[in-house]
C-alpha cells in the first residue's frame, strides 16, 4: 500500500499542475462558437406568420426617408418608390435577396486566433452599448466616460476568455469633435484588443478617415480588405419603418471600403415598435430585411449581420427595461428568426437595469444571456458591463460578466450522452467491490477541466473558509483583477513605428 502512495500522489500533483496551466482551446469546457438552438420560444408556424407579416409590412407600408443614393440603389434592385416618398419592397425582391445573401461570414480579429465564424447556431458573446457614463463601483457614483475608460475596457476584454468581441461599449465624452471622437474610438479599441471590434461613424465623410487609420493599423489597404477586423455598427433605421438618412450614407461608404456591417434596428416596444413581443419582433425583422436588400443592392453578398435589437419598456413609466424577462424573450425570438432565414444575426442581451453590479444586475444579466445563447444567437451584444439600461458601463461588472458568461456558455454546451458519459463502467467499478464513491477516480479527475466551468472570481468556499480568508468581497476582487490587468502593458498595443505614424497623421488623445 505504501509503495503505491507516491505514485498516486505524483499523479495528483501532475494533474494539479495541468489544471493550473491554460487548457488548449479544443479542450476548454466552453469556447467561442458553441452551438446553441436548444431553446425555441417560437413554433415553426409562429416563425412563418412573423415572416409573412414582415413581408406584408414591407410591401404595403415600406420605409420612408431613404437618401437619394439609397433610392437609386433600391429602385434599381426592384423596390417601388411611392408618391408618398416611401420605398416599398415587393415580396419577390425580398425573397431574391434572401436567396443570394451571405449565409456564412467571418468577423476577423487582428489576431486570427480571435476570428469568429458566424453561421448556424454558433454563439459568441461580447460588448456594445455606447454608454455615456462610467460606473464607479467603489464610490457608487456615475461620471462621464472618456477615451481612457474605453481603452481600459478594450484592454480588459483582451484578457477575458468569454468576451469574444469588443463593440464600443462607451462614448468618448471627453472629445467634443465628432471626427476626432470616431477616430479615437477606433484607436482606443484596436490598441487595446486584438479581438474583433465594432464601431460607428457619425457622418458619411468620416468613413474615409477611419478607413485610412485602419489601413495603417493593418499594414496596407490590401491587408485590411483581406482581413477586415473592424465592423460598422449601423443604425440604418429610425423605427418605426424609416431609414436613417445619414447612417444609410455611412453604410454605403463602409460597404465600398470592405467593412462588414451590423444592420441595427433598435425599436422600443410600446414606443417606436409595437408593444407586443411578436409585433416588436415582426417590425425589427421587416426593417432588417429592408436593410439586407439595401446592402445587397450596393454590393451583392457583402458580409452583414442581421441586427434585430428590439428593446422592452416598462409601460408604467416609459423607461427602458433591458433586464426584463420580456427583453430575454424578444432576443430569443429574434435569434430564432435569424435561423429561420439561415442568416448571421445578432441581438442584445446581458443588459442590467440595476445601477450597480449587485444581485439585481446578476439575475438580469444571466436571464437574457442564457436565453440568447440557448436560442443560438450568433452575436450576443451588450453581454457584459452594461448598467442603467445602457446608460452606464462598469469595468468591474465587465470582469464579473466573464464569469457569468462562462456559466451561460456551459448551459449552451448542454449535455453530452455517449458510452463514456453514461458511465456504466464506472458504476460497476465503484459499486461492485470499489470504494462506493466516485471521488478521485481517473474518470472524475480526467474530466474535471473539460466538463466543468470554474468561476475565476465567484466564491464557492464554505462560510468557515470564507471567514478565515477575510470575507472577500466580489466587487473588491473584480477591482483587484482590473488593476492587475491595467498594471501591465497592453498585449494588443500597436508596433512603435505604426503608432508613431498614426499620431503624426491623426490627433490621438490617449497618451503615448
Amino acid at each position: 500500500m505504501s509503495d503505491q502512495t507516491p505514485m498516486r500522489t505524483g499523479g495528483r500533483a501532475a494533474r494539479r499542475a495541468a489544471r493550473s496551466s491554460k487548457l488548449a482551446d479544443h479542450l476548454r469546457p466552453v469556447r467561442p462558437g458553441l452551438k446553441g438552438g436548444q431553446y425555441r420560444p417560437l413554433s415553426q408556424l409562429d416563425m412563418e406568420r412573423i415572416h409573412e407579416a414582415a413581408l406584408t409590412a414591407l410591401a404595403q407600408i415600406g420605409l420612408a426617408d431613404a437618401p437619394p443614393s439609397g433610392r437609386a440603389y433600391l429602385t434599381e434592385a426592384g423596390a417601388v418608390l411611392g408618391e408618398d416618398g416611401r420605398l416599398r419592397f415587393p415580396r419577390a425582391l425580398v425573397e431574391d435577396t434572401l436567396a443570394r445573401a451571405n449565409r456564412e461570414i467571418t468577423l476577423h480579429g487582428r489576431d486570427p486566433a480571435h476570428d469568429l465564424e458566424l453561421s448556424g447556431t454558433r454563439v459568441h458573446y461580447g460588448t456594445a452599448g455606447a454608454a455615456v457614463h462610467l460606473v464607479d463601483a467603489e464610490g457608487r457614483n456615475y461620471r462621464e466616460c472618456g477615451v481612457q475608460d474605453l481603452h481600459d475596457a478594450a484592454r480588459i476584454c483582451e484578457q477575458l476568455d468569454n468576451i469574444h468581441f469588443v463593440q464600443r461599449p462607451m462614448v468618448c465624452r471627453d472629445i467634443p469633435d465628432n471626427l476626432e471622437m470616431d477616430l479615437n474610438t477606433i484607436y482606443a479599441c484596436c490598441s487595446g484588443t486584438r479581438k474583433h471590434v465594432g464601431v460607428s461613424f457619425t457622418e458619411p465623410g468620416f468613413v474615409k478617415h477611419g478607413l485610412a487609420l485602419l489601413h495603417m493599423i493593418a499594414g496596407g489597404e490590401d491587408k485590411w480588405r483581406e482581413r477586415p477586423f473592424v465592423s460598422n455598427s449601423n443604425c440604418f433605421v429610425v423605427p418605426p419603418m424609416r431609414f436613417a438618412t445619414e447612417a444609410c450614407q455611412v453604410m454605403e461608404e463602409v460597404i465600398k471600403g470592405g467593412m462588414p456591417v451590423l444592420l441595427l434596428s433598435a425599436g422600443m416596444a410600446g414606443a417606436t415598435a409595437p408593444s407586443t413581443i411578436a409585433g416588436a419582433i415582426t417590425q425589427a425583422v421587416a426593417e432588417c430585411l429592408a436593410g439586407l436588400v439595401y446592402v445587397n443592392a450596393v454590393k451583392p453578398g457583402h458580409p452583414a449581420v442581421v441586427g434585430t435589437w428590439p428593446f422592452g419598456l416598462d409601460l408604467r413609466s416609459g423607461a427602458m427595461t433591458g433586464g426584463s424577462g420580456e427583453q430575454a424573450l424578444l432576443t430569443a425570438g429574434c435569434a430564432q428568426m435569424h435561423k429561420f432565414y439561415d442568416l448571421p444575426g445578432g441581438a442584445a442581451a446581458g443588459i442590467a437595469d440595476s445601477k450597480l453590479p449587485d444581485m439585481q444586475a446578476g439575475w438580469e444579466q444571466m436571464c437574457s444571456n442564457v436565453m440568447a445563447g440557448l436560442s443560438g444567437l450568433n452575436m450576443v451584444y451588450e453581454a457584459a458591463g452594461m448598467h442603467a439600461s445602457l446608460l452606464g458601463f462598469c469595468h468591474e461588472s465587465l470582469i464579473l460578466g466573464d464569469d457569468l458568461i462562462g456559466q451561460a456558455l456551459r448551459c449552451v454546451r448542454g449535455i453530452e450522452v455517449n458510452d463514456e458519459t453514461l458511465a456504466l463502467d464506472q458504476m460497476r467499478a465503484v459499486c461492485m467491490g470499489g470504494p462506493g464513491h466516485y471521488l478521485g477516480t481517473e474518470q472524475t479527475l480526467g474530466r474535471m477541466q473539460v466538463d466543468h466551468v470554474y468561476p475565476a472570481l465567484g466564491d464557492r468556499t464554505s462560510p468557515k473558509e470564507w471567514q478565515e480568508r477575510g470575507k472577500p468581497d466580489l466587487i473588491e476582487r473584480a477591482r483587484a483583477r482590473k488593476e492587475e490587468i491595467l498594471g501591465q502593458p497592453s498585449t494588443a498595443r500597436l508596433p512603435e513605428e505604426v503608432d508613431r505614424a498614426i499620431r503624426e497623421r491623426f490627433n490621438i488623445h490617449l497618451p503615448g
